[in-house]
């Protein structure tokens, strides 16, 4: 193995690791605040619940790119590809954004969930308003995807 393939299959990880963790903390934080809010109203139960899983989608998006990454290398059909240094770097790069920008994401989506299930707590009426205050946050890891999506996809193999 090359260490151009150590490189892109460090970038594959790094996309479904940290985007996980982003998500893990998210998902772990808005699930303590819903935890609390059900134990008072379990009548509100499938709303937070709806606020609680709003940060797991960066660890889904990681994942996305590191199966897409994998793929192009070779690996999911047991035949990587021998890649230079400089091509395992673009896979490695490529990779980034939705690593990064899953990780910060995924944990500032958690936090701004704990404080949609706050509203969703006192005003139950106000759920729809109370979401677009996470889902403003996934913008930006939307927008992580893409890059990196169509950064994997132009690497030549």
């Amino acid at each position: 193995m090359t260490m151009g393939t150590v490189y892109a299959l460090l970038g594959a990880a790094l996309a479904v690791i940290l985007s996980g963790m982003g998500s893990a903390y998210g998902v772990g934080i808005a699930g303590q605040a819903a935890s609390g809010v059900v134990s008072e109203d379990p009548s509100k139960f499938a709303k937070v619940l709806i606020m609680q899983l709003l940060p797991g989608t960066q660890g889904i998006y990681g994942l996305l790119v590191g199966f897409i990454a994998l793929s192009k290398i070779g690996v999911l059909n047991g035949e990587p590809a021998q890649l230079s240094t400089s091509t395992g770097l673009l896979f490695l790069a490529a990779c980034l954004p939705i690593a990064i920008v899953g990780l910060v994401s995924g944990r500032n989506q958690g936090k701004t969930s704990v404080s949609a299930i706050g509203i969703v707590a006192k005003k139950p009426d106000q759920f729809g308003k109370a979401m677009l205050f996470p889902a403003m946050v996934e913008t930006y890891a939307i927008l992580a995807l893409l890059v990196s999506i169509l950064a994997v996809q132009g690497v030549p193999v």
